[in-house]
């Protein structure tokens, strides 16, 4: 399986975010399919995230075509980093 989708999830990543030197991209593949892990720069979040969500959720819209067209389902996780300003929520993975 190529590895198309982890390239796409950090130029697109790279071209948002402040310092783009600290976009680390992990890729694990199971069962359910390929999992994305994305670590930013603790200033980088909110750029990442966006307003509600929003570009989050652009990015796992853009993952999801990525996807199909490898014939892959790809999850994308963005991890909290430390020294984030945002409370933490329950950790939970969501589907793309």
């Amino acid at each position: 399986m190529t590895q198309n989708d982890q390239e796409f999830l950090e130029y697109v990543v790279k071209a948002l975010v402040d310092h783009p030197e600290d976009v680390k991209v992990d890729r694990k593949v199971d069962e359910m399919g390929v999992l994305l892990s994305l670590r930013v720069n603790p200033q980088d979040m909110g750029q990442v995230v966006g307003r509600q969500g929003a570009t989050a959720k652009a990015i796992r819209s853009l993952l999801r075509i990525v996807g199909v067209k490898n014939n892959a389902r790809v999850n994308l996780k963005i991890e909290e980093p430390e020294g984030s300003t945002r409370a933490p929520r329950p950790a939970r993975e969501e589907n793309v």
